[in-house]
């Protein structure tokens, strides 16, 4: 079948070299697609919220299946379209309906239902643009570092962590007043949970759920998780501190009453969930909930999924994924992170990428970069993703560090450290 994945980062390049290795895969069309996913498919130069744009495409190619990368198309109700629409509504889509995907979409919306479902998360409290007097006594009441979160989409930087009342009494004002537009027009007050997280994977047909390989990331730029927050700077898989004891725990009081509660509340996903989680003196608590993949922990994940991709996405939405045994790589994958000098601040574009011809025995995932001539230049923050697997965590590393050190362009930036805490 003719297969279309929405998106244009590392993430997709990762799943789009998954859906191709599938003999149920006959052409791949990406949109928008980068640089990595042409060696791969064909990609389609359109908006990710042009829904027209995207059924036009899905008629014109007719399309089988429909693999939703990021967040705003199913934020937006790229489901929901599909499902109203008399041509398209038969075609799979993988992906929430609007309403599931506010588990991402508002902070405020997923702390309720984690609420409705004795989920554990860290305590909090919401605020309006008309609640700041309300917000600043709440601050007053509350022990610091205290946590600040938009409540709608604000590209990956919507989280603040106060070290104190000052700072998060100025802080809530400005976000109240319109510092991420619409999305922190509300404003979640959250406790800080001081602990290791991890990044948990399932894929649901809104009744069952598949288990994916969990992941660890690394958000922070500089080593030792220091400086600024960014899209992530590396992960790797599986995660070594998770043993058979915690996942009991993840599974019994978080997974299964997550999914326990999407069908009570009749919402309608057939998707990715994933779960920010940390782990506190032993005890998982949920920090957030997308409705997608991670990026870069899809750059781990999909490496380790050794059963066909394109089966188990058929199977989710065929409401089957309860006869699915997922067969699992036991080797350890890890990615690190090439990244633009400067970022995530100001940083220059277009610098010519050499040194990829010299790479050996690792998978490099594009996230941004642009073809040029017979090579690639820079075309964003985050460049290409360096990912290996290895007998163990050790030698995976080691093949990325030594690929990453090939590769090569102007203020070209990587984290060394990445997977050493474990």
């Amino acid at each position: 079948m003719n297969i279309l994945l929405i998106g244009s980062g590392g993430r997709e390049h990762a799943m789009a070299d998954k859906i191709v290795s599938s003999p149920l895969c006959k052409r791949l069309f990406i949109a928008p697609g980068n640089a990595g996913t042409a060696a791969l498919g064909h990609n389609v130069a359109l908006e990710l919220t042009n829904f027209t744009a995207i059924k036009n495409l899905v008629i014109k190619e007719d399309i089988g299946l429909v693999i939703v990368g990021p967040e705003a198309p199913l934020v937006h109700g790229i489901v929901d379209f599909f499902g109203h629409d008399q041509v398209l509504e038969k075609i799979p889509i993988i992906g929430p309906s609007a309403s599931g995907a506010r588990l991402e979409g508002s902070k405020d919306f997923a702390k309720e239902f984690m609420r409705r479902h004795n989920i554990p998360t860290a305590e909090h409290a919401s605020f309006s643009s008309d609640q700041l007097k309300e917000a600043i006594h709440h601050i007053d009441t509350h022990s610091a570092p205290i946590v600040l979160k938009a409540d709608g989409l604000a590209a990956g930087k919507g989280v603040i962590i106060c070290e104190d009342k000052v700072a998060a009494k100025a802080e809530v004002k400005e976000m109240l007043s319109g510092k991420f537009g619409e999305a922190s027009s509300k404003v979640v007050i959250e406790q800080f949970l001081k602990g290791i997280e991890f990044s948990v994977f399932v894929l649901t047909d809104g009744h069952h759920y598949v288990l994916l390989p969990e992941a660890k990331d690394y958000k922070r730029v500089g080593e030792g998780d220091t400086g600024l927050n960014t899209g992530g700077m590396g992960a790797v898989s599986p995660v070594s501190f998770v043993d058979e004891a915690l996942w009991k725990k993840v599974k019994e009081k978080i997974i299964e009453p997550t999914i326990k509660g999407i069908g009570e509340e009749k919402i309608s996903y057939k998707g990715f969930v994933f779960f920010g989680l940390i782990v506190v003196e032993g005890e998982p608590y949920v920090i957030e909930y997308n409705c997608r993949m991670g990026d870069p922990e899809t750059e781990v994940v999909m490496p380790r999924i050794n059963s066909d991709f394109v089966e188990i996405l058929q199977a989710t939405w065929n409401g089957k994924l309860k006869d699915v045994k997922i067969e699992i790589d036991p080797r350890s994958a890890a990615t690190i992170m090439l990244v633009s000098g400067g970022y995530p601040g100001e940083f220059e574009k277009g610098k010519k990428i050499n040194g990829l011809d010299k790479v050996d025995g690792s998978r490099i995932y594009h996230a941004g970069t642009q073809p040029n001539h017979n090579g690639y230049l820079t075309a964003g923050g985050r460049v290409m993703a360096v990912t290996s697997m290895g007998s163990n965590m050790e030698r995976a590393l080691e093949k990325s560090l030594r690929n990453a050190e090939v590769i090569d362009f102007e203020g070209k930036y990587y984290r060394k450290d990445i997977g050493k805490d474990l």
